[in-house]
């Protein structure tokens, strides 16, 4: 039976939002705390460290994040692993942020000006004491305003759980277009929805560029 649009289902969609936030805040953490590894390992003095860093980042930035969530989910299944499509989620879009976010801060680390690095290895600062005295103080800055650009794409990019039954705000959307067969009216509403949630990152993330930005840019 085909039901009209009311405000029970647009209170289904807003509800969403929260699963869509709750989603977007694990994934980031997760990739924050394995990027800034990645990203360690892309400026290592160890060769092997590097190319295992190198290698980790091209695999998951040179494959569809799509793939990725379905290699989660039925891999798991296949391994034997009880895995729900909430875990799955949150597991493939923790691997696919770290590998970017672990790129963005490698550039902000390698962007801290030669003479910085040069200064505290004359000083006797191993890479340790380097990156944690010298370099990621500087770099932090730098990193502030792609970090939460990307932050902007990661919330989008939550959107393709729904294919793995995780019922976000995208999924929410199938389920209510399915009911009252009116996709114009349904999708404007989470394409609204994404918006109210994005726009305010994307303007942190120009006013932080704008602030930080580099003398005489």
């Amino acid at each position: 039976m085909i039901r009209s649009f009311s405000i029970n289902e647009f209170y289904f969609l807003l509800s969403a939002v929260q699963w869509t936030l709750a989603l977007s805040a694990i994934a980031f953490l997760g990739g924050a705390i394995a990027g800034l590894l990645i990203a360690l390992g892309r400026t290592s003095p160890i060769k092997p460290v590097r190319l295992a860093a190198t290698g980790y980042i091209q695999v998951f930035q040179g494959t569809p994040l799509l793939m990725q969530l379905f290699l989660v989910f039925f891999g798991a299944t296949v391994l034997g692993i009880d895995m729900n499509p909430w875990a799955a989620a949150a597991l493939g879009l923790t691997l696919n942020a770290s590998a970017f976010l672990g790129e963005i801060w490698r550039g902000c680390i390698q962007s801290v000006p030669r003479g910085q690095w040069e200064a505290a290895s004359a000083l006797g600062l191993r890479y340790p004491g380097l990156m944690r005295y010298v370099i990621l103080p500087q770099a932090v800055k730098v990193a502030l305003p792609p970090t939460v650009g990307y932050l902007v794409q990661l919330i989008k990019g939550t959107s393709l759980a729904a294919i793995i039954g995780f019922t976000e705000l995208t999924r929410a959307g199938q389920i209510v277009n399915n009911a009252t067969f009116q996709p114009f009216l349904v999708f404007s509403i989470v394409a609204a929805l994404y918006f109210v949630l994005c726009w305010p990152l994307s303007l942190l993330a120009a006013r932080l560029e704008a602030r930080y930005a580099a003398p005489g840019r």
